[in-house]
């Protein structure tokens, strides 16, 4: 059912240590769910910027004083006393200790182990997307061959690659299966994750962790497919508004810079960039011409992280 009560606009701190753990607080006694616990932050001030808004409100309720945040995600929630836009904020740099100054209790919390409960019930897709690595490497045996692809695989995941996207676009299916349990097997020896692309029956038959689906498939699926993780591969407002409706994890969007895989493609840089992940719900991997070096970039643009194919896997 639609709500049409006027939004209130709120910033929630995600501020996360380099270790990936991240801050929770209690709501105080005396206020609507008092007891649960949130993202620390509070309501958007007229005028007032949510980078703006997120430091005052941190310093207000904790505090700290935010040197570096980024944009991440935006999403609407129903509460029965108000219907409202969560802009979700990454923090990673900030001053002082924090500290209750309303009284209320916080908690570092890892994604692995959350100890605290109950938390608000708007809070678990967040939960979720801050599951997912930064960083999603895409194969190409196609130019490496198998034996240098999964040689540089091992490399990758021994870095810390964790998320990895199957995709061999002129190999035959008997091929791809074939080199795909060898994937598998590898990234399972190092807790990472790989999702087969556009082949949801092979994903299920390999019992692989889900499916990359093409941004053609995307706009002809009515639902979405019964597996693991689910994203897309997205350029344009449409095809990003598409896998919102249909609840994917997380979506690629680019070509951000030029590529050597499609030079003939017009790029659409980084204001354009930004302009899309403006507002939207679902975590978002830049893609086109990046490598880890620009994961910074790409988070003050809106980014969750980068998607790469040569990037990922560095002679």
């Amino acid at each position: 059912m639609i709500d049409d009560r006027p939004l209130i606009d709120v910033v929630c701190a995600v501020i996360q240590k380099p270790d990936g753990e991240f801050l929770l607080a209690q709501r105080p006694a005396g206020k609507v769910y008092e007891g649960y616990w949130e993202f620390p932050g509070g309501k958007v001030e007229p005028g007032e910027s949510i980078a703006a808004a997120t430091a005052r409100e941190l310093h207000e309720e904790l505090g700290i004083v935010v040197e570096e945040s980024f944009p991440w995600l935006t999403r609407k929630f129903s509460y029965p006393h108000a219907h409202v836009r969560l802009h979700f904020r990454r923090v990673v740099r900030w001053n002082n200790d924090p500290r209750g100054r309303e009284n209320q209790a916080f908690a570092w919390q890892s994604i692995a182990k959350i100890s605290v409960h109950p938390l608000l019930p708007a809070n678990g897709p967040i939960l979720a997307a801050l599951s997912l690595p930064t960083s999603y490497g895409i194969t190409h045996a196609h130019d490496l061959g198998e034996a240098q692809m999964l040689y540089r695989l091992e490399r990758a995941l021994h870095k810390g690659l964790r998320l990895i996207q199957l995709r061999e676009k002129d190999c035959p299916r008997e091929k791809i299966a074939k080199f795909a349990v060898q994937v598998i097997e590898h990234a399972r020896r190092f807790g990472a994750r790989v999702l087969i692309n556009s082949d949801v029956d092979l994903a299920r038959e390999l019992g692989a962790d889900g499916v990359h689906l093409t941004a053609q498939q995307l706009m002809t699926l009515n639902q979405r497919p019964d597996v693991g993780l689910c994203a897309a591969s997205c350029h344009d407002e449409r095809e990003l508004l598409r896998a919102e409706e249909l609840g994917l994890d997380f979506v690629v969007l680019g070509s951000v810079l030029a590529t050597p895989s499609h030079p003939n493609d017009r790029p659409m840089g980084w204001s354009r960039f930004f302009e899309l992940t403006k507002n939207y719900s679902l975590p978002i991997f830049a893609l086109g011409g990046l490598g880890l070096t620009d994961q910074p970039l790409a988070w003050r643009h809106g980014a969750h992280g980068v998607a790469m194919l040569r990037g990922a896997w560095p002679d």
